[in-house]
């Protein structure tokens, strides 16, 4: 049955009875982990270290176009370093992974590569000079490979070093060029918008003209002026008509031959009516043009007499003269009637008019406000884009060129093997555990008054013959022996591992 442990005489009998169970699984585990770390292949690693810097002349005078984050950014071209298309002509090129080049495609050759390449971003703390508060923001990056060769190794990270210098430069170049284009196209498109909006306004001030707002004042003193004309012409009016009905009675005073117009109008009808029943040779129709012929040479005679008269021709010019004043100022009356009633209808259309016309006015400021805001980031691309020409923006800087690795990155062999010997003694002490766990045999005095339930009167201790005695104490050497060479062994290899590390 299993021993207890209750001191370390014990715990002694119990290691002594159960060290091949705890040295040979330890040994196992150790001499096949040295196996395992030999027959690994070194692993080379090669680093360069970019520092990411802020365009040189201050972003108050001139700002770059280029404003996405710079982790963001490096992000974006490290996947276009490492597309598939890329990759291959690199694999290509350097002859890389020849062992896997008739095993696996193309595809699964150039995804070992990408495992291969390591991009690493380094941040620090960084004030922000609007807020004035420390944020972590990425200041420098590292870009790795790794291979089997060092000198490949390093001949491989500085190309790809390289390879995303350029492609940052591309990248940056590539986002204001396309900046620039597309602000341009924005102030062409919006220059166009105005033209149109020009249009609109003229033809809108064309079809109201005199409804346009900045002439209502003007369209309010012109009614005003003129109804104070009309009120003007109106009291000329009056008087010109007072001065015809004087005239008229002045004129009526003067004696004329009323009987005979009387007497010619009668005849006239009278004729009127005989020519509608008889031909003019009828006697009473010469009769009645003979009278009347008669007539109007008399009146002919009497006009001539009356033309004579000075007062009546005075009269009758001053009458005239009124007439005329008169349907003159009736022409003037209706005109300004209607230059009135043209005022009245401008100045009721004019608030309508204005909403519109504000409307128009309101989106043509606007979009002259975008089309100089527009302007000035298209002026500001232009001088951005110099920037980026003369590599006066933002830049990546090598600090740290891909050296030749000198020793491997991985695998760290001696850190495997010391975890190896941790396991197998673990692993030993465990199997001998769970053997001394599970043994049901009679080991001692104790052990045996517990099976039986009697007491042990004596103990008598193994007696061994000479020959047993000499062959145990040539296997005690034997083991010991073979223990020494084991931990032997054990440091010449610790020591080569550190060595190949």
């Amino acid at each position: 049955m299993a021993a207890q442990i209750k001191s370390l005489s014990d715990l002694k009998a119990v290691l002594l009875r159960r060290r091949w169970y705890l040295i040979l699984p330890s040994c196992a585990i150790f001499w096949a982990t040295v196996a395992t770390v030999f027959l690994l292949p070194s692993i080379y690693r090669s680093t360069s270290t970019i520092l990411i810097e802020e365009q040189e002349i201050p972003t108050n005078l001139v700002r770059t176009t280029v404003t996405r984050y710079a982790q963001q950014r490096l992000g974006i071209i490290y996947q276009r370093l490492i597309s598939t298309s890329r990759i291959l002509a690199i694999i290509k090129e350097f002859h890389l992974y020849p062992e896997l080049q008739n095993k696996i495609s193309p595809d699964e050759i150039a995804a070992k590569m990408k495992g291969d390449i390591v991009l690493n971003f380094i941040k620090a703390d960084v004030v922000d000079p609007k807020t004035g508060q420390a944020s972590p923001a990425t200041i420098a990056f590292t870009l790795s490979y790794q291979g089997k060769k060092p000198e490949q190794t390093q001949k491989i990270a500085s190309v790809l070093t390289s390879l995303f210098l350029e492609e940052y430069l591309k990248d940056r170049e590539k986002t204001v060029s396309g900046a620039s284009s597309f602000l341009l196209e924005e102030v062409n498109r919006i220059t166009e918008v105005l033209a149109e909006s020009d249009a609109k306004i003229a033809d809108y001030k064309e079809q109201h003209l005199n409804e346009l707002p900045e002439l209502l004042q003007v369209n309010m003193q012109s009614l005003q002026n003129t109804e104070t004309n009309s009120d003007r012409l109106f009291e000329q009016m009056r008087t010109s008509r007072e001065r015809e009905g004087y005239l008229e009675s002045q004129l009526a005073s003067i004696p004329k031959q009323e009987m005979q117009k009387k007497r010619l109008e009668e005849l006239r009808i009278q004729l009127s009516n005989l020519k509608a029943r008889f031909s003019d040779q009828y006697p009473d129709v010469i009769l009645v043009k003979a009278e009347i012929e008669k007539i109007i040479a008399e009146k002919e005679a009497s006009k001539e007499e009356i033309s004579d008269n000075s007062a009546y021709i005075i009269l009758a010019a001053q009458l005239a003269s009124i007439k005329a004043e008169i349907a003159s100022l009736n022409k003037q009356i209706a005109a300004n009637e209607q230059r009135s009633s043209h005022y009245r209808v401008s100045i009721a259309a004019t608030p309508w008019v204005e909403k519109t016309y504000k409307s128009l006015l309101n989106d043509r400021d606007n979009q002259l406000r975008n089309y100089n805001e527009l302007m000035q980031k298209y002026m500001e691309a232009q001088v951005a884009q110099g920037l980026e020409k003369d590599q006066k923006g933002g830049r990546l800087t090598v600090v740290e060129p891909a050296q030749l690795p000198k020793k491997p990155y991985k695998p760290n062999r001696l850190l495997i093997v010391l975890v190896s010997i941790v396991l197998g003694v673990g692993a030993g002490v465990g199997l001998a555990a769970l053997v001394e766990f599970n043994d049901q045999s009679i080991l001692n005095a104790e052990d045996l008054a517990k099976a039986t339930s009697f007491p042990v009167l004596v103990v008598i201790p193994e007696i061994l013959h000479e020959q047993e005695r000499l062959q145990a104490q040539k296997m005690n050497r034997l083991q010991f022996i073979l223990l020494l060479l084991n931990l032997g062994l054990a440091f010449i290899a610790l020591l080569a591992l550190r060595f190949v590390n």
